[in-house]
């Protein structure tokens, strides 16, 4: 079975993709979290965390989301180096970097309550 790993309330993953989802930025939370290094990270797509659980209809609706500009918000199941696994509410952000001319997602995540959990586990398992 796998483990799951339990955020502490005071965690906050951050990370920032350019527009193809490539990991451009990981703060020190993230990397614990997810087991890997920031050497591991930068320039991998960000999928290298997505959980064959997660209902592919959750990302298609995150994906038009930020393309769109808007703010997405959305609780995601995602795997650790390791095979364990970890449940975050996250935000996203698109951004625009001025200097290079390019679309850049920003992604904020926190730590979500059990009931939150339980209420996205039985939602996402009535998508694919």
């Amino acid at each position: 079975m796998q483990e799951e790993i339990l955020l502490k309330e005071d965690d906050f993953l951050v990370s920032q993709t350019d527009e193809k989802g490539r990991i451009l930025f990981a703060n020190d939370d993230f990397c614990k979290i997810a087991g890997y290094t920031i050497e591991e990270l930068i320039g991998k797509p960000h999928n290298i965390v997505r959980h064959p659980d997660m209902p592919k209809a959750a990302f298609k609706e995150l994906w038009e989301t930020i393309k769109s500009n808007k703010i997405w918000t959305g609780y995601v199941k995602n795997k650790t180096k390791s095979g364990g696994f970890y449940w975050v509410f996250a935000t996203v952000y698109p951004m625009y970097d001025e200097t290079k001319r390019q679309k850049r997602y920003l992604s904020c995540r926190r730590k979500p309550s059990r009931s939150e959990i339980e209420t996205v586990e039985a939602l996402y398992k009535t998508l694919r």
